[in-house]
């Protein structure tokens, strides 16, 4: 009687493994989580940025112009690092890196984050280059309807579920980078922080003053 126990015993143990080794179908590559996020992840990868401008001693080509423009725009809202300048080298190549580097100073990019560099103009091409890297954000294509959405017995989510969605959030996000963590915090202010505390110790209001415009009172239309 004590060994047929421990045989059924042994035999309870055993389906007890194998079922749940049967359950665990989480860690396969074609496994289909409850979250969508998971199931569609978003990629978030170093993307190089690249244009090149015609330069004349009286500066950037009217062509390049609006061009340059929005490179350097587009730098300052997406760029990763610094933007390299790379003039051909010749006797133009000062005054190139000079007009270049001032205008996009003049942009708003400190001239610590320009980086300066000189190339042999080969084939003939004397056009100035600009570069930086930048990130993008892209999603696995959509569309897989594999399943039989009429038998849904178990109540599992969908496979295709959540994608369109993902794909939304990866073309829409204004900076990819915000997608793989917190940006740090930017510094004080540091003129306001002193006019705050120059009141405070004054006994003045610390508030800023709002004009008429700006009051919050409540309309009395109606009563």
């Amino acid at each position: 009687m004590r060994e047929m126990t421990q045989l059924l015993l042994r035999g309870l143990c055993l389906a007890a493994v194998l079922t749940a080794g049967s359950c665990s179908t989480g860690d396969g590559a074609n496994a289909v989580f409850d979250d969508p996020v998971v199931n569609h992840p978003i990629t978030v990868e170093p993307a190089y940025q690249s244009m090149k401008l015609s330069f004349s001693p009286t500066g950037i080509d009217p062509a390049d112009a609006a061009h340059f423009e929005a490179f350097v725009s587009d730098y300052r809202q997406h760029g990763n690092g610094k933007i390299a300048i790379s003039v051909p080298s010749g006797a133009a190549m000062q005054q190139q890196v000079v007009t270049l580097a001032t205008r996009i100073n003049e942009m708003g990019i400190s001239r610590d984050q320009i980086l300066v560099a000189s190339r042999d103009a080969t084939g003939g091409d004397n056009r100035v280059e600009l570069n930086y890297v930048s990130y993008q954000a892209h999603a696995a294509a959509c569309g897989d309807w594999s399943e039989d959405m009429a038998n849904t017995l178990q109540n599992k989510t969908a496979a295709n579920f959540g994608c369109s969605n993902q794909h939304n959030l990866a073309a829409m996000v204004s900076d990819p980078r915000d997608l793989l963590g917190p940006r740090a915090a930017d510094s004080a202010d540091a003129r306001r922080r002193q006019t705050v505390i120059g009141n405070y110790e004054d006994g003045k209001p610390t508030g800023a003053t709002k004009s008429a415009d700006q009051s919050g009172a409540i309309s009395d239309i109606g009563k």
